[in-house]
């Protein structure tokens, strides 16, 4: 850097003689120093502040004694500051609120490689994205400690309070790859889906479960009951069909209208036919979930079972034996059909999660389940939050 004792004889000249060679890292430097300085003289503050005694002041009000310093490095946004200089008193006693204790990483660092590993590198690949940034690498078990810290967040996340505020809810259960001591197993997820009043959608709640079963759909279902979700507002809950999630919401929430997910059903449909009739037989149902009302779904329904149940006697009853809570959704208004007639909303916001877990091929244990599973959910709501479904807001 050129040396002038007068900055008023600084030329442009000599500026850009200084700076050329790399202005870039220049300017890092000086910004690191910066920082150095600024952590140091804060820390020296605090030492003073904790001692009630500057340097050999000799005061009836002091607390301890000076013990030198210990040198730190620190990771921060601007860069790796070696030999940070923190003081130390000689009991002990003294912790600084600019370096706490242990700490290497400035908290932003962490929250930013949090974020990374969230938005779907893997913790290998971290290192050498942020080495370029930060002057130093970090190891995959450092990303891996640093990601630890989300499981605080997991536990307020499945503890919060529920506004009962939601016109519709979803359920539906989704399977994820998670490697296990005897290879990679598939672990089940309970999910909760709800839409208010207002049109603001938002995935509510996730839990492990070994089964769709009656007795986990339940405890799912009351937990979000005792949260503070009555159901005062609901009109209407969609399911995929599962039998024990049914019986569980007889059991949690008696009075509200049940719909069948048709995109469930449809499958169901599809599994009890030759493949050489599926096209045609799926295609004579559109008419049923498309109708305007539900005489005439019923109607449609009537005609299609006519023309299959010969040949197709199991995908008949199959519609059959569902069709009231097939076509409960009619009964809500128009707008909002195609939005509460199938669970899709939970399985299209999973494609993220399996997206984001693409990378890695499946989960490593359970708690990086719920790690991924609940930033992917907090990134969703977040985007949701501002922007209301268009069907539900009083102008659509």
């Amino acid at each position: 850097m050129v040396q002038v004792k007068d900055l008023t004889q600084l030329t442009v000249a000599d500026l850009w003689k200084a700076v050329k060679e790399n202005p870039w890292e220049e300017i890092t430097q000086e910004q690191r120093r910066f920082v150095r300085r600024m952590i140091e003289e804060l820390a020296e503050a605090e030492l003073v502040e904790h001692l009630q005694a500057t340097w050999y002041q000799r005061s009836p009000q002091r607390r301890g004694y000076r013990n030198g310093y210990r040198l730190r490095d620190l990771v921060t946004q601007w860069g790796l500051l070696e030999n940070l200089r923190v003081p130390r008193d000689r009991e002990g006693a003294f912790q600084s609120r600019v370096v706490d204790r242990y700490q290497r990483y400035q908290p932003q660092v962490e929250a930013t490689v949090r974020e990374m590993f969230l938005r779907g590198v893997s913790t290998r690949q971290v290192e050498t994205v942020v080495a370029p940034l930060l002057g130093t690498g970090l190891s995959a078990q450092t990303v891996s400690r640093m990601t630890r810290a989300l499981d605080a967040e997991v536990q307020r996340f499945h503890r919060r309070p529920l506004v009962d505020a939601y016109q519709y809810l979803l359920f539906d259960g989704v399977t994820l790859k998670v490697k296990g001591a005897s290879g990679v197993k598939k672990k089940l997820l309970l999910c909760a889906y709800g839409i208010t009043v207002g049109g603001t959608r938002e995935l509510l709640a996730f839990r492990h479960a070994t089964a769709e079963s009656e007795a986990q759909w339940e405890a799912f279902l009351r937990d979000l009951y005792q949260r503070g979700l009555e159901g005062s507002a609901l009109q209407l809950i969609t399911i995929d069909g599962s039998p024990g999630l049914r019986k569980a919401l007889l059991t949690v929430y008696p009075y509200v209208p049940v719909q069948r997910c048709w995109v469930h059903k449809l499958r169901n449909v599809a599994a009890k036919l030759p493949r050489k009739w599926q096209e045609g037989c799926l295609r004579g149902l559109r008419p049923v979930y498309l109708a305007e009302t539900e005489r005439e779904a019923r109607a449609q329904f009537r005609a299609w079972a006519a023309q299959w149940r010969e040949r197709a006697p199991r995908a008949v009853t199959c519609v059959a034996e569902d069709l009231d809570e097939l076509v409960s959704f009619l009964a809500c208004p128009k707008a909002h059909w195609r939005k509460i007639r199938t669970t899709n909303a939970i399985e299209r916001a999973f494609r993220e999660v399996r997206r984001r877990t693409r990378p890695m091929s499946c989960f490593q244990n359970g708690a990086s389940v719920d790690r991924i599973v609940y930033g992917v959910i907090c990134h969703l709501n977040t985007a949701w939050k501002e922007k209301p479904l268009p069907e539900f807001t009083p102008n659509s």
